[in-house]
C-alpha cells in the first residue's frame, strides 16, 4: 500500500472520529439498529444489483487497487526499446529467447505470436480484445462500489424516516423528542459516512489503477505491433514516448541523450 492511500484512508476515518469525540461521548454516535439498517440494507442491495459471483471477487478486486505494484511505465518503453533493437539486428525470431526472461505474460504473449508469424491485424486484434476484457472486469469492481456509495446514503434517508415516524409517535412525551431526534439523524450520518469515507473513494482509486493499467497495455500493444512491423528502434521509442506526459518524455530524452 502506498503512503498517499495510507494517509488518505487513515487520515479521513481520524478525522470524522476526532470530530465525534470533540463532542464529548462517542456513544451517542452509536445505534445499533441504524447500523444494521444503512450496512445491512447497503449490503443486501447490492447483492440484489450484482450476481454473488462478481461480489466474491472484491476481495481481490481491493488487494489489487492498494496493493498492486506501480507500473513503471518509462522501464516498459526502454524495455520494448531493446526488443525492438535485437529483433532488428538479429532478426524477430531471436526474439523467442529473450522472452524467457519476461516477466509479463502479455508481452510474452505479443512477442511469441509475432515471432511465429502470426498476421498483425490478428496479433492486435487478439491484445486488443484481451485489454477490452481487462477493462470489463475492472469497471464491474468498480461499480459495485459506486452502488454503495449510491445506496448507502439512502438507506441512511430511510433509516431517518423510519426514525422520524416513531418520534412523532411520541410527540406527548417531550423528553423523548430530543434523543428520537438524534436517533432519526444518526442513519443519515451512517449513510454518508459508507459513501464518503469508504466506498466512492475506492471506487475512484480502482478507476485511477484501471486507466493506469489500461495505459500499460496500451503501449505494450503498440509495441509489439512497432517491433512485429520491424520498425526502427528509434521511430519506436518515439512512437512510445507520445503516451508519456511532456514532462517525463523530455526526462527520457535527457537520459539517453545522457
Amino acid at each position: 500500500m502506498d503512503l498517499g492511500s495510507v494517509f488518505g484512508l487513515l487520515g479521513t476515518w481520524a478525522l470524522v472520529f476526532w470530530a465525534m469525540m470533540s463532542g464529548g461521548e462517542i456513544g451517542i454516535f452509536i445505534d445499533v439498529p441504524s447500523v444494521i439498517m444503512v450496512i445491512g440494507g447497503t449490503m443486501t442491495v447490492t447483492f440484489l444489483c450484482f450476481p454473488v459471483s462478481y461480489l466474491k471477487r472484491m476481495i481481490r478486486v481491493l488487494r489489487n487497487g492498494f496493493f498492486a505494484k506501480e507500473k513503471n511505465v518509462q522501464q516498459l518503453i526502454e524495455d520494448l526499446v531493446s526488443y525492438a533493437e535485437v529483433a532488428r539486428r538479429d532478426g524477430i525470431l531471436s526474439l523467442e529467447n529473450v522472452t524467457k526472461d519476461i516477466s509479463d505474460t502479455f508481452i510474452v504473449g505479443g512477442i511469441q505470436m509475432a515471432v511465429d508469424g502470426t498476421d498483425p491485424e490478428l496479433i492486435e486484434q487478439i491484445m486488443e480484445t484481451e485489454l477490452e476484457n481487462l477493462m470489463d472486469r475492472h469497471a464491474v469492481g468498480k461499480s459495485v462500489f459506486e452502488a454503495m456509495g449510491k445506496y448507502g446514503p439512502a438507506f441512511g434517508m430511510i433509516g431517518t424516516l423510519v426514525g422520524l415516524v416513531i418520534m412523532l409517535q411520541n410527540m406527548g412525551d417531550p423528553s423523548k423528542l430530543g434523543p428520537g431526534m438524534a436517533v432519526a439523524l444518526i442513519t443519515t450520518f451512517y449513510g454518508a459516512l459508507i459513501a464518503n469515507a469508504f466506498a466512492l473513494p475506492l471506487a475512484d482509486r480502482l478507476g485511477r489503477r484501471s486507466a493506469e493499467e489500461v495505459l500499460y497495455k496500451t503501449i505494450i500493444i503498440k509495441g509489439v505491433m512497432a517491433i512485429q512491423s520491424g520498425d526502427n528502434p528509434r521511430i519506436v521509442e518515439q512512437k512510445l514516448k507520445t503516451f508519456l506526459p511532456p514532462g517525463e518524455a523530455a526526462a527520457m530524452q535527457t537520459e539517453d541523450a545522457a
